[in-house]
């Protein structure tokens, strides 16, 4: 899979990417191909089966009512997050779903859209097959969602497996240079840092060169900004959210509004030297509970893991470049105590330094809390937004390397086990402790001289052989740990 910086960031919607957001594309897609071979007008009926972990936790993740917003036509880039419910809620009551927005088919949502809860695809612990009676016969895919949003179908799945393990035999080009002449390779973090060095690059000038492959230098800088708009306003939704519970059967309360006004308070003060900290806190909160509302989320590199690195950035924005904390400044930048377009070059630095390390994760390891836990997750998260803050924090190559590595190793054996299926606990708490390790991370990289014990690429391979040691309980199935521990009502 060719992955550049705008894969690892892309805005959908709550409460996971890999079951809301992937679901959701794997359903368009499918609408998509029966239109381009002329079948849409034709299909007589449609079934769904998620498998593994998607039926397992499919009903507190929202993939049963991703499915449905997507075989309607709906994308999780572009969809209004309030129109999901009152859609879903009229194809239970009508049975009867209006395919890709154009025709109506028959669907009974109890028996044509099924959760197997035990029971697995072979490519992925996230898979899903889509069917669709045409013509009196039967059109079907197999796609897995592999986290971060990405869908891939059975026979991508298989190629892209084909395409590594020929990589992995094949000797290595020397100078880095793709075919296409401009492109700097590298797959592992050993490879990044040697690159930056050869070419006297840091690692965003080194994207910013790869990204040039997909788009020019104006453009991708506008995406990126516009990412952290969207993060920006996600913050202040979940500051400003006047709804005190979060949904779901847990009961779970809104902590970012009631933080906020404390934090705001004159009189506050945290003890010792830790008021930055708290405000971080608040951030990462803040857009977990967005995330868990089914809010518009960035995927950072996924949902769940969704608040690190806006948090992280938040803190960069206010406490490295601006004059001070804030919340409501978050999506005006006329407000007092933001600096706003002053920082665009740091954020731009930040996500071009984050997509790199994230990048190494999906290609080497897993971002998919069903296939490695949540240290695919949140330590990746985690490892993405250290080595962002520490190259705007001036961090060289081999810094930011070691940010990364510091970020994931203390990360590493994170189960994911969400109580009652819900992105809720302890996923909303483990992110804003995860934003506080990042930030520490970093500048506990920028105390050394890159040079340390434990490289990045050795974590991530850790990360990755636990994962696959670790019981199948603990990869966001809701049948292990917390998630069996805590009484959900």
């Amino acid at each position: 899979m060719a992955l550049g910086v705008l894969d690892l960031f892309s805005i959908g919607i709550g409460p996971s990417s890999s079951h809301t957001v992937g679901p959701m594309r794997a359903a368009v897609r499918f609408v998509r191909e029966l239109e381009a071979a002329g079948l849409l007008g034709r299909v007589e009926a449609i079934r769904v089966g998620l498998y593994g972990s998607l039926g397992a936790t499919g009903i507190g993740h929202g993939s049963d009512s991703a499915v449905l917003a997507g075989l309607s036509g709906l994308e999780p880039e572009t969809l209004d997050p309030d129109s999901v419910g009152p859609l879903v809620a009229e194809v239970r009551e009508k049975g009867t779903l209006h395919l890709g927005g154009r025709m109506s088919v028959p669907f009974d949502a109890q028996t044509d859209l099924t959760l197997h809860l035990r029971e697995s695809l072979p490519g992925h612990p996230n898979g899903m097959r889509i069917s669709a009676e045409v013509d009196g016969g039967l059109i079907e895919r197999e796609c897995y969602s592999v986290g971060g949003g990405f869908v891939v179908t059975a026979e991508e799945l298989a190629a892209e497996k084909e395409a590594a393990e020929a990589i992995d035999t094949v000797a290595d080009d020397r100078d880095g240079h793709g075919r296409d002449g401009d492109a700097i390779e590298f797959s592992t973090a050993d490879e990044l840092v040697a690159q930056c060095r050869a070419h006297q690059l840091s690692i965003a000038e080194l994207m910013a060169v790869n990204e040039r492959q997909r788009q020019d230098d104006e453009l991708l800088r506008k995406q990126l900004l516009d990412i952290w708009a969207v993060m920006r306003e996600c913050v202040h939704n979940g500051c400003t959210r006047t709804e005190t519970t979060l949904p779901g059967g847990l009961k779970v309360g809104r902590r970012a509004p009631q933080l906020r006004s404390t934090l705001e308070a004159a009189e506050y003060r945290a003890s010792g030297s830790l008021d930055a900290l708290e405000w971080v806190n608040l951030y990462a909160l803040a857009v977990n509970e967005e995330n868990a509302s089914g809010g518009r989320i960035v995927t950072a590199p996924t949902n769940g893991a969704a608040g690190i690195i806006p948090a992280v950035l938040h803190y960069m924005d206010r406490f490295v470049i601006g004059d001070g904390p804030g919340c409501e400044g978050a999506v005006d930048d006329d407000a007092p105590g933001d600096p706003g377009a002053a920082s665009d070059d740091a954020v731009v630095e930040f996500l071009l330094t984050a997509g790199a390390i994230g990048i190494l994760f999906k290609r080497n390891a897993s971002i998919s809390g069903a296939e490695v836990g949540c240290q695919g997750e949140v330590g990746s998260a985690c490892a993405m937004a250290a080595a962002g803050l520490c190259a705007v924090l001036g961090g060289t190559p081999e810094q930011v390397e070691n940010a990364a590595e510091i970020g994931l190793e203390h990360n590493l054996g994170l189960t994911c086990d969400p109580v009652g299926g819900l992105v809720q606990v302890p996923c909303i708490e483990r992110n804003a402790i995860a934003s506080v390790k990042a930030i520490n991370a970093a500048r506990l990289a920028m105390h050394g001289d890159g040079s340390h014990r434990v490289s990045l690429d050795q974590a991530i391979e850790t990360m990755r052989q636990t994962g696959a040691d670790m019981k199948s309980k603990y990869k966001e199935t809701s049948r292990g740990g917390l998630a069996v521990n805590v009484v959900e009502c």
